[in-house]
Order: C-alpha cells, then sequence, then structure tokens
C-alpha cells in the first residue's frame, strides 16, 4: 500500500515581507505599471512571467479559469490569443466581459485587471501569428479545442494530417477559428505582499472622467 502524507492545509502560510506599494511608487499609468512589473518579474527569473489565471462566466453565471499567456499590452488593453471555438471564447463571446490574475508568487506580487472584451483585428492577429513556431501554428489547426476526444490517438492523427496539408506550405495560414481577445480594462489592481496579511492594494479604475488610483484595504 502507498504511503500518503496529510498536508496540514491550515497551518501552511508564509510571511509576506519582500517589499512594499506605495502611491509615490506608481507609474503614471496602469499600462506602464503593468509592464514594469511584467519586466520586473522576468528580470527576477519568475517562469512564464507572462501566465495569466483568466477568468470567464458563461450566461448563466457559472465560471471558469484557466492559465493563458498575454501577448500584448498597449494602453487599450491586454491581449491573448486562442481558439475561438474554445469554451473560455464562448464565454467571452456571451458575456463580453473577462478578468485575469497574474500570480507572481516569488515576487510576493500579483496583479488583476478586469473589464471588457473584444476581438482583435486580423492584422494584430496575422501579425502574432507569424511569430509563433510552425509547431504551434500547426497544433493550432489540428486541435479542436474543448471538445471531448476519445484519446490521444485522434489528436496525434489530426496533426499528423494537418502536416500533410501544409507540408509544401513556407508560411501556415492563420486558421480562421484562431485569434486574439483584448481585456480592455475597467479597474486594475497591484498587489504587494506584506508582513501580517496588510497587503498594499493599489488599483487604477477607469471612471466619466478619466482614470483614478484607489487604495484597497487588505
Amino acid at each position: 500500500m502507498t504511503e500518503t502524507t496529510n498536508i496540514a492545509l491550515p497551518a501552511m502560510r508564509a510571511s509576506y515581507e519582500h517589499g512594499s506599494l506605495s502611491e509615490a511608487e506608481l507609474m503614471p499609468t496602469w499600462h506602464e505599471q503593468l509592464q514594469l512589473w511584467l519586466d520586473q518579474a522576468a528580470g527576477a527569473g519568475l517562469p512564464e512571467p507572462n501566465a495569466m489565471v483568466l477568468a470567464t462566466a458563461d450566461t448563466e453565471g457559472r465560471p471558469s479559469s484557466r492559465t493563458v499567456l498575454a501577448k500584448g499590452l498597449d494602453a487599450r488593453g491586454l491581449v491573448f490569443f486562442t481558439n475561438y471555438t474554445s469554451n473560455k471564447s464562448h464565454d467571452l463571446m456571451a458575456t463580453r466581459y473577462a478578468s485575469a490574475t497574474f500570480p507572481w508568487y516569488p515576487v510576493q506580487r500579483q496583479a488583476h485587471v478586469r473589464g471588457t472584451v473584444e476581438k482583435v483585428g486580423p492584422e494584430e492577429t496575422a501579425a502574432y501569428w507569424a511569430s509563433r513556431p510552425r509547431g504551434s501554428q500547426l497544433g493550432a489547426w489540428a486541435s479542436p479545442q474543448s471538445r471531448v476526444v476519445s484519446g490521444r490517438g485522434p489528436l496525434e492523427s489530426a496533426l499528423h494530417k494537418i502536416e500533410r496539408q501544409f507540408a509544401d506550405a513556407e508560411q501556415v495560414p492563420v486558421p480562421p477559428h484562431w485569434g486574439g481577445w483584448r481585456i480592455r480594462p475597467e479597474e486594475v489592481e497591484f498587489w504587494q505582499g506584506r508582513r501580517d496579511r496588510m497587503h498594499d492594494r493599489l488599483r487604477f479604475r477607469q471612471g466619466r472622467d478619466g482614470w483614478s488610483l484607489e487604495r484597497v484595504a487588505p
């Protein structure tokens, strides 16, 4: 019999003492601050620093979350790419709203982005698609994302079929079912862990008169 170890969940805790965050330290805009923290996470050697947990909900309010990679950031919003027939895309097309969290645990930071969503234009999608490895491009054609499959075999067969289909193509075209989504933030919160759970939470919020900054209790 295999022995198991029970993890004492109530006793698991860490003291956050790596830093602080004040209003005076923030960059002028949410996207400049998010870019700064992304750069610092990458500089600290964090794996997949652009990985974010994307949360969506269906028309009945049932939430789903999964990790995706941020691939674009500017004043317009935060961009990721996916299959438009996936469950996440169905949610986004139905509700037009999403949130995303960057969980940078080793540096005791998080960033939260919440807002409406829109599809990115075909030119922007094509530009990012061209930067992807050929294998990733073929996989996007082959995988019926989020659909139930009978096993690994059908996926491998679909990939081999696509490889043959584009064997003589110098460039693999963008699938019609694939592209980008942009989250256009209404709120962006920057969270810095502090001792005794008295964390710093500073939030950019968009209102009728533009962006404002507010501190939120931990």
